[in-house]
């Protein structure tokens, strides 16, 4: 059995997070699939239900809480009593991921492998994580020695979500066990920010901009391109250190991981540390004057030239279209 920590896409929705489907994906080429789920497990059981998830073991409604501590403490506590021991527990490299993962490995005296982008094996052996090191030039294999509850957090683009039509997944309710004031934590309110068009790990085309660009002010032509095409603004890691564009806009090992059917890379050298991030794209495009920049090594195609030339010319050909 493969437990998969199950995700929404925000605090009060009940659409299941993609990265959640994703690993659904996996595990049932794995074997049996459940969900752990550090809420109401009502709201996702039809949804997991598609994508061949037998049961959601489900904490209730945690209005006003973070989930992790809460999550994390039945988790143990379903362990501890026999409830449930599945074969390996699959969390996405996200905040939310990463703060369950973690407690529960102290809470186990377990170690967590990450950044894992395949597993390799099965329930019936032992299952190896694949991890890319080197700024991804080379995958490592590792397992955990006899006796660790195995914990995974992939990244995030690793799979592809697959319906597989079935229904609803049932729901079990975990005792919670006593979390021992780790959950103290209040939520007194949420902000989410405001975006426009598709989100960026999501969008079918992105087009980032890197310190090529010169300056912050240049980075609305990647907005307006990004807008006519219909995809999502990216960025280098460069140019978010240096305060052109949120966080939220970085692409990269750091940043988030992108598979889109096109990618557009503007003023971007190419260092490593963001071709881990966007080199599974299907078709990539460089646009930089230097001819021997890294990014053209990934490139479909390549345009050397300077981006304040070109960019314009470009969105002035989409906008006559």
């Amino acid at each position: 059995m493969i437990w998969i920590y199950a995700e929404t896409a925000g605090a009060n929705s009940s659409n299941v997070a993609p990265i959640t489907l994703e690993l659904a994906a996996k595990a049932r080429q794995l074997g049996e699939v459940a969900a752990v789920f550090g809420g109401d497990g009502a709201i996702v059981a039809q949804e997991l239900g598609r994508h061949g998830v037998g049961t959601v073991y489900a904490t209730g409604d945690l209005s006003g809480k973070l989930p992790g501590a809460t999550a994390a403490t039945a988790i143990k506590a379903a362990w501890d009593s026999g409830i449930a021991q599945p074969d390996a527990l699959l969390f996405g490299t996200t905040y939310a991921g990463r703060d369950v993962a973690g407690r529960l490995s102290a809470k186990m005296n377990a170690p967590v492998l990450t950044n894992v982008v395949d597993l390799e094996g099965s329930t019936a052996g032992s299952l190896a994580g694949v991890e890319p090191i080197f700024g991804g030039t080379v995958n490592v294999k590792a397992r955990f020695a006899d006796g660790h509850l195995p914990i995974f957090l992939v990244r995030p683009k690793s799979f592809t979500a697959e319906e597989t039509g079935g229904g609803a997944a049932a729901v079990v309710e975990l005792p919670k066990g006593d979390p021992q004031g780790t959950d103290a934590a209040v939520v007194l309110s949420r902000h989410v920010e405001e975006t426009s068009g598709p989100k960026l790990d999501e969008a079918d085309i992105v087009i980032s901009g890197g310190r090529g660009l010169t300056n912050a002010d240049n980075y609305q032509m990647i907005e307006t391109i990004a807008s006519l095409l219909g995809g999502a603004p990216g960025a280098s890691r460069a140019i978010v250190d240096a305060g052109w564009v949120p966080y939220s806009y970085q692409v990269g090992q750091t940043g988030k991981v992108v598979k889109p059917s096109v990618y557009i890379a503007c003023g971007i050298s190419g260092a490593t540390q963001h071709l881990v991030g966007m080199k599974g794209a299907k078709n990539i495009i460089a646009i930089n004057k230097d001819p021997e920049a890294p990014i053209f090594s990934v490139a479909d195609l390549g345009i050397v030239g300077d981006v304040h030339k070109v960019l314009p010319k470009l969105i002035e050909a989409l906008q006559s279209r």
